[in-house]
């Protein structure tokens, strides 16, 4: 089935994003991001090393060459001059890669994103010619701004980041998906595959996650849980569930023509 993910007018096969911090070490991110089938991996440039410091492991050495599209991201940036360097880093270090993810948070404690830095460093990374995608809230009225100011695509939260709690507002985010002429990538609080099921149901895009697999008790396995939930999410959504019926019930079986029963 011809169902790709565009993003930044690039086609995708899988709508599973999966990031690579976490993991008891690179082998197990590795096999961990195969076992997902996902085409685009995540790093954060203030945490892992991608060549900017020569004597500790190189994440790139332990990943397929080519394999992936790296989405480096500004995780851990606190304000948006943070968050501007941070991916202009990145780009330096990715010869001229212009794909990133902008995240921009506000408290340390619960990680929620700081929605005025965010609007603040995504104008200055659009108008620099970075394709943005971007962390935020699931408030329709921010996410269109973003919209408005040129980003490739938006990324609500689902639950706090690392929480796992799941979709607690799917209303605000039908809202976002249904307004959004972008993708809509739920991102942030998925804990486990069916989370991931009940976000492609409403019509998301696509779904990142970083702690649901690097955190669960067999990584490898959750991965290969997680692709398939995404992928039966999207199905589900593209064949168009049946219309809830309250307060009554329907046959599964045909009425009509059924042999009546007689009583003698």
């Amino acid at each position: 089935m011809d169902d790709k993910l565009v993003i930044a007018g690039r086609e995708y096969g899988s709508r599973l994003l999966v990031g690579t911090g976490k993991y008891k070490d690179f082998d197990e991110t590795a096999r961990a991001l195969d076992a997902s089938g996902c085409e685009i991996v995540t790093v954060a440039i203030r945490r892992v090393n991608l060549g900017q410091d020569p004597n500790t492991p190189n994440l790139l050495s332990a990943l397929p060459k080519g394999r992936y599209t790296l989405l480096p991201n500004s995780a851990g940036c606190y304000s948006a001059d943070d968050a501007i360097r941070t991916l202009r880093l990145a780009r330096e270090l990715l010869d001229d890669h212009r794909l990133v993810k902008l995240e921009v948070l506000g408290d340390p404690g619960n990680l929620y994103p700081n929605v005025r830095e965010t609007l603040k460093a995504a104008e200055v990374l659009v108008g620099e010619g970075f394709d943005v995608m971007v962390y935020t809230s699931d408030d329709p009225i921010i996410a269109r701004e973003l919209e408005d100011i040129g980003c490739c695509a938006i990324m609500p939260l689902a639950s706090l980041i690392g929480s796992g709690m799941g979709i607690l507002n799917p209303w605000n985010l039908q809202l976002i998906i249904e307004q959004s002429r972008v993708p809509v990538l739920v991102d942030a609080g998925v804990g486990t595959a069916s989370d991931a099921a009940i976000a492609m149901e409403l019509g998301c895009d696509g779904v990142l996650m970083n702690t649901a697999i690097a955190a669960a008790r067999d990584p490898v396995r959750m991965a290969r849980a997680m692709k398939m939930g995404v992928e039966a999410g999207r199905e589900a959504y593209l064949a168009g569930r049946m219309p809830k019926r309250f307060y009554s019930a329907t046959p599964s079986s045909p009425s009509e023509g059924v042999i009546a029963s007689h009583k003698s």
